[in-house]
């Protein structure tokens, strides 16, 4: 077996975001974004602000998602046709390729598992209800919500905030029975959304990156940026512009400590299936 990455500790705990990365919800997300745009004579949902979207808690997202829209119906009507479409189509959602092994291994090798989702409850359990057997590999108070009273107001995605706290639950659970505590560099967060990977490093934390093929086209040659957490969405020149236009421009994102591009915190790849648990010093 290949020894761990030079200068890492052994992976001790994996962190999942969910959207995207364990589920195939993100395309429903634009099915359902698209479905009202059309009906309301406005264009699909691009990816260069879908990307600004993914992996944030859902009022920011939402500032930025009618910002760029500017759809001529109340906010209240999209929501409720939104919700309606949701939960038409979040009981469908399947897991990514790879997923069930990997959380099968990963759970087997005696890791620590704990879920870091933007999602709330009630679209959670719209998600998830009929996936059971796959969630159960997360323990109950190992998965952090994004309406998780515990994560501070403005402090979700690409805050680390959410990251460290899915930390102190596993942490919480190994004081209670007198065992050592996993430190943050001993832990990797998985990832499919550019704010996402920022909060990963900023919690000071390794990260796989596993974005959506049309989202790697969007970052293309920025690749190195985003692995490092430099690339967050709030910095594209394009959601500025749109941001500045609706006047709903929000403070700084009081950023914490990224990495540096290649310091070999963070890698890419394009699937979770054929994953390589030796890179993290991880024994199957």
């Amino acid at each position: 077996m290949a020894a761990p990455e030079p200068n890492f500790l052994p992976v001790r705990a994996c962190l999942f975001d969910m959207d995207g990365l364990l589920l195939d919800t993100e395309d429903i997300y634009t099915l359902c974004n698209n479905v009202i745009l059309r009906e309301c004579n406005r264009p699909d949902l691009p990816w260069n602000i879908k990307a600004q979207l993914q992996g944030r808690p859902g009022p920011e997202a939402g500032e930025i998602f009618h910002a760029w829209a500017q759809l001529p119906i109340p906010r209240a009507e999209y929501i409720r046709k939104n919700t309606e479409l949701q939960r038409k189509h979040f009981p469908s959602a399947q897991p990514l390729p790879g997923v069930p092994e990997l959380l099968k291994t990963l759970s087997e090798s005696g890791l620590h598992l704990a879920l870091a989702t933007s999602s709330h409850t009630a679209n959670f359990k719209l998600k998830t209800l009929h996936l059971q057997p796959l969630f159960r590999n997360f323990p109950d108070d190992q998965k952090v919500l994004g309406d998780d009273a515990r994560i501070p107001p403005g402090k979700g995605k690409p805050a680390p905030d959410i990251y460290l706290l899915a930390l102190e639950t596993i942490n919480s659970g190994l004081r209670k029975k007198g065992k050592k505590e996993i430190k943050r560099e001993e832990c990797l967060v998985f990832e499919d959304s550019v704010p996402g990977v920022e909060a990963g490093r900023r919690a000071g934390m390794r990260v796989v990156w596993c974005p959506h093929p049309k989202l790697l086209k969007e970052y293309r040659g920025r690749e190195k940026e985003v692995l490092a957490g430099l690339a967050n969405g709030s910095g594209d020149e394009q959601v500025k512009e749109v941001m500045e236009e609706a006047a709903v421009g929000g403070e700084g994102k009081g950023r914490g400590w990224p990495g540096r591009k290649d310091d070999g915190w963070a890698e890419l790849i394009p699937s979770l299936e054929g994953f390589q648990y030796s890179r993290y010093g991880i024994r199957k």
